[in-house]
């Protein structure tokens, strides 16, 4: 049975939930818009886990972010992972679900990173398969993200970004851009040689189907004496360039509920709503542009 519907997350400054944050968290005057979990985190039928999410719950909006449901693999979806996931959702009713434009399980085994896909006609009919499944079980509108990239297929014939507003255009799902993911992406294409631009990629997606946005800091790792790649490591300071492209992205969305990442060399409570409170000042001054923009 579906869930009822629940509101959308407030269009300002959420964060990730980490467990030793949660007496801070609770006690906060002025706490975070919303709070995300990765849902593989609480499938189990019990436990601290969902006491804790009881708990938030009573206090503010939760979103649900999926990291296992390999929604690009060529295999079919894990129907038990997904009755997993519908339970979840029946039990927190999360504003937003989400996942990843990856896949990470091949031939029954779990794979623990999240592969790229080699974007073309075959993926895109599969992958739109798989969301339409997820959106007819789960009875929701979910959101995919884009990929942080460390390589590209020569095999591929669609352009990501365009691949991405296929999908959306034949599914109805709603996108879940994360501004770091592109600023990663775009680099690392070139020190391939493969010159990207962050900006002409974000206004090739579809970003009136944009639910929620990820900020995140990122790691450098060198290549040779000229290049760096970088990697989408989720523990660090959103870097001051991803700030910048953030602000240009919120010039054409207006507000969107905005989540801090930090899952690696996790800070304090009070780092993390630092850089939430950065976010909300970023916020704050798209909907003073928006609303001058209208007079």
């Amino acid at each position: 049975m579906r869930a009822a519907p629940v509101a959308p997350l407030p269009a300002r400054a959420g964060l990730g939930f980490k467990p030793q944050h949660l007496d801070e968290l609770l006690a906060d005057d002025d706490p975070p818009a919303f709070v995300e979990v990765h849902a593989e985190n609480y499938m189990g039928a019990g436990g601290a886990a969902h006491v804790w999410l009881d708990e938030i719950r009573q206090h503010m909006p939760l979103s649900l972010h999926g990291v296992g449901l390999s929604i690009g693999a060529e295999a079919p979806l894990d129907e038990t992972h997904l009755d997993r996931l519908a339970r979840l959702i029946e039990r927190h009713r999360p504003q937003v679900f989400s996942e990843h434009l990856a896949w990470s399980t091949h031939d029954g085994r779990f794979l623990s990173d999240l592969l790229p896909l080699r974007y073309d006609l075959d993926t895109l009919d599969r992958v739109c398969r798989h969301v339409d499944r997820v959106q007819e079980r789960l009875g929701l509108r979910m959101l995919l993200e884009n990929p942080s990239t460390y390589f590209e297929f020569a095999a591929s014939t669609i352009d990501e970004a365009e691949f991405i507003a296929r999908v959306v255009q034949r599914t109805g799902c709603g996108l879940l851009l994360d501004v770091n993911n592109v600023y990663v992406s775009c680099h690392n294409a070139s020190c391939q040689s493969r010159r990207r631009d962050p900006l002409a990629y974000i206004a090739a997606l579809p970003l009136g189907a944009v639910g929620e946005i990820h900020l995140a800091g990122h790691a450098e790792e060198r290549v040779d004496e000229h290049d760096l790649l970088l990697i989408d490591r989720h523990g660090a300071p959103v870097a001051a360039a991803v700030w910048t492209l953030y602000a240009q992205v919120l010039r054409q969305t207006g507000p969107v509920p905005t989540l801090i990442e930090w899952d690696h060399d996790v800070p304090a409570y009070a780092r993390l709503r630092a850089e939430a409170r950065q976010a909300d000042r970023a916020l704050a001054a798209a909907g003073s542009a928006l609303t001058e923009r209208a007079a």
